[in-house]
């Protein structure tokens, strides 16, 4: 039995439940080494802690950003190695947050057409009213 079950816990509908996953996504991080290995209640079912959910909420921001899975498992790698990988955590989250910018400005341009189309759009409408 793992003594993190002494601490309060969630199953794993629960944990998925709580970060947005369904549980299917959950076990699959697990299985891509994304998630350290889960604490077990005595009858073997898996028990989140809030630092797994945590975690989790970490792991779901990664992705929504569009984090490669190769990058999220690289960097649960490293943060596993503790501190001396601070700098390479430091660096794949750079080399991320420049990838994130260069998507939000493209975004930004594609609103724009697309605010130029409603635009041209409601015009159009009113002079057909």
């Amino acid at each position: 039995m793992d003594t993190r079950t002494q601490e309060p816990s969630l199953s794993v509908g629960e944990a998925a439940a709580r970060v947005g996953l369904t549980t299917y996504t959950l076990r699959w991080y697990e299985q891509e080494g994304l998630v350290a290995p889960v604490g077990r209640d005595s009858a073997g079912r898996r028990r989140y802690t809030e630092d797994d959910v945590g975690w989790l909420f970490l792991l779901t921001r990664l992705r929504r950003t569009g984090m490669p899975v190769r990058d999220m498992r690289r960097y649960a790698e490293l943060a596993r190695l503790g501190d001396r990988t601070i700098g390479a955590r430091r660096a794949l989250f750079e080399a991320h947050r420049a990838r994130v910018l260069a998507r939000m400005s493209e975004l930004e341009e594609d609103l724009k057409m697309l605010d130029l189309k409603i635009d041209l759009y409601r015009r159009a409408e009113e002079e057909l009213a």
